[in-house]
């Protein structure tokens, strides 16, 4: 189905059991995002807030919640997009199944974007930032937040949609220094196309013309957080997926989607910023007070009975966790046929996407040799940490199968793939360390914004040990509250033990520990019984909270020609550091109104 709006996807949901609309007066400040937290904890419908206190614009959320409803969205297309996404992996795909190819041809014309008239739905009435649905999601946010914004910027070198951006890049709305009405904050990240473009209209001395699209056809979300193949534009993309040509138009020289819901226009000048954030981000952290640059407000436009879309972000997993999955779903292979060896990555979701990747290559180099040991995918993690924005992962773990072995591994078994590799490596040679480097914007586990480290664990042959599945003595006896996270794999309570003492109290013990007794890694944490309690735990508390360089250690650790090694286990120190920022928690207070709310809708 092309749906030709937001309400028209919704009206859709409904007739298929799958909205909640919910009519009494919600107040955005907190208790929308806390209902919208709720509804998806339990894996419920989407939900329409049809009033919203400050605003007669209702507001819609958890579109995407589970990945069965965001393929429902998208039944009648998504065959489409994966049939397009081949033919541009594989050119000689078309020549192989010619008839096939034929059958994605209608669908690929709706790739090509349409100029409307000024009279389409968007320019109904001209708004102010303050008529908006202020919506405001955790209780330290520096104000109202844009979390589904489809932000588009056009090349000054090659202006016109044909060389244009549209990204997902959070926008704040009020707070902090921005004169309401006349200013927003524009928030982007490392490796994001717009920031090629303001680096370009800065370069000429002028402004960067910001368009904000909010709703629209859902496809037009999900094409603005795509990681598409070179050369085809997420406006492309959106038509494909929408099953109609993305629509637009040009006002004042801004570029006007005339599907979306709201459009925000703009211009961004060069060196003028100011301070935004807070943000509850999708790492379950704060995002700490930042200056990102300003977008000076130029005009506001919404349909009519138009709808606010958005999203509630926080510790994963959440809604976004679903866009993954979709677009997973969709892409297949783009990844590993764009690097050559590479057979699988995954982005985990529970350690917040970018600072824990697990991928699997090849080892093709010396098929002669009978020693194994890591060299190709070695090849394959420089090339990973090379590429987009696989290029921000902090910990990237990484092995190769051998066919003959028949082992089925998959990175979306997290603690399979642990296991696998933690029975392999060997931890005086596969530990490879890149510091001084950048790491996602996200992330404060380096001290300073950008910037820290990342480890690269590359282990590949036979297994050469047996992990633990108790504790050892030599570990009980620290008298740290060890408690089993997985097979090798310990947590330890950071209020009893820090890393120099263990490596004092373990001095010595390295290879034994290793080898004979299976201990193949030591988490400190401040609670080691909920680390251990769930994998997520330790998925998003171990690589969320180490910067590499610096809170990683090992028994028995040396260095040896520049590279460190340890006999022993590996030491992460997983505490919450005083440079951190905090960890998203939701007001209690608001929880009980919420209550209140949603039992008159069985929640």
């Amino acid at each position: 189905m092309a749906y030709s709006s937001l309400e028209a996807c919704l009206l859709d949901l409904e007739r298929n059991g799958q909205l909640l609309r919910i009519k009494e007066e919600v107040d955005p400040n907190l208790e929308m995002a806390a209902i919208h937290l709720r509804i998806f904890e339990q894996k419920g419908p989407a939900i329409l807030f049809e009033n919203v206190k400050g605003t007669k614009f209702r507001a819609a959320s958890n579109i995407f919640g589970t990945l069965e409803r965001s393929q429902f969205i998208f039944r009648n297309t998504l065959q489409d997009v994966k049939q397009l996404i081949d033919i541009k992996i594989d050119p000689t795909a078309a020549l192989k199944s010619p008839f096939k190819s034929l059958s994605a041809l209608p669908a690929a014309l709706n790739a090509l974007p349409k100029k409307n008239p000024f009279s389409k739905p968007v320019l109904f009435e001209e708004i102010n930032i303050a008529d908006l649905p202020l919506i405001k999601h955790w209780p330290m946010d520096g104000g109202a937040f844009v979390t589904l914004p489809q932000v588009y910027t056009e090349d000054a070198d090659k202006p016109g949609m044909g060389n244009s951006n549209l990204g997902m890049y959070r926008i704040q709305l009020d707070g902090n220094e921005y004169e309401i009405n006349k200013e927003i904050g524009l928030h982007y990240q490392l490796h994001r196309g717009i920031g090629v473009h303001q680096t370009k209209a800065n370069n000429k001395g002028m402004p960067l013309k910001v368009s904000v699209f909010v709703g629209g056809p859902p496809a037009h979300s999900v094409a603005a957080v795509m990681p598409l193949p070179e050369g085809m534009s997420e406006m492309n993309f959106a038509g494909v997926l929408a099953g109609k040509r993305f629509g637009y138009t040009y006002v004042d020289g801004h570029c006007v989607s005339t599907d979306a819901d709201f459009v925000i226009t703009g211009e961004v000048f060069p060196n003028e910023n100011k301070p935004e954030g807070p943000f509850g981000d999708h790492l379950g952290y704060y995002s700490l007070q930042h200056d990102f640059p300003v977008m000076k407000v130029h005009k506001v436009y919404a349909r009519k009975n138009a709808i606010w879309a958005f999203t509630v972000v926080g510790r994963p997993p959440q809604e976004d966790t679903s866009f993954g999955q979709l677009i997973h779903s969709m892409t297949g292979a783009a990844i590993s046929n764009e690097i050559p060896g590479l057979k699988e990555v995954h982005a985990v979701d529970a350690a917040g996407v970018h600072p824990l990747l697990l991928a699997i290559g090849s080892e093709r180099y010396t098929p002669y040799l009978n020693n194994k040991r890591p060299a190709e995918i070695l090849t394959i993690a420089n090339h990973i940490l090379g590429t987009g924005q696989l290029s921000l992962a902090k910990f990237l773990w990484i092995t190769a199968t051998d066919r003959q072995s028949n082992v089925h591994l998959d990175t979306h078994h997290e603690l399979e793939f642990f296991k696998y590799i933690l029975e392999r490596m060997d931890f005086s040679r596969d530990l490879h360390f890149y510091t001084n480097t950048t790491i996602d914007t996200l992330d404060y586990s380096g001290e300073n914004l950008n910037s820290g480290s990342k480890l690269v664990l590359a282990a590949y042959g036979d297994s050469i040990r047996t992990l633990a599945t108790t504790i050892p003595d030599a570990i009980a006896q620290l008298n740290a509250d060890a408690h089993l996270i997985m097979p090798g794999v310990i947590a330890l309570n950071a209020s009893k033990m820090n890393t120099g003492l263990l490596q004092t109290l373990l001095n010595g013990l390295g290879t034994e520990l290793l080898e004979k007794m299976g201990v193949a890694l030591l988490v400190l944490t401040e609670d080691a019984a909920w680390m251990a309690s769930e994998m997520n735990n330790f998925l998003w508390a171990a690589f969320t909270r180490a910067n590499p360089s610096h809170d990683i250690d090992g028994v028995d650790a040396f260095v040896s020609n520049k590279h460190w090694g340890c006999k022993g286990p590996l030491i992460i120190d997983a505490t919450i550091k005083k440079h951190h920022a905090p960890p998203v928690v939701k007001d209690q207070e608001v929880e009980k109104r919420v209550d209140a709310i949603l039992a008159k809708y069985g929640y």
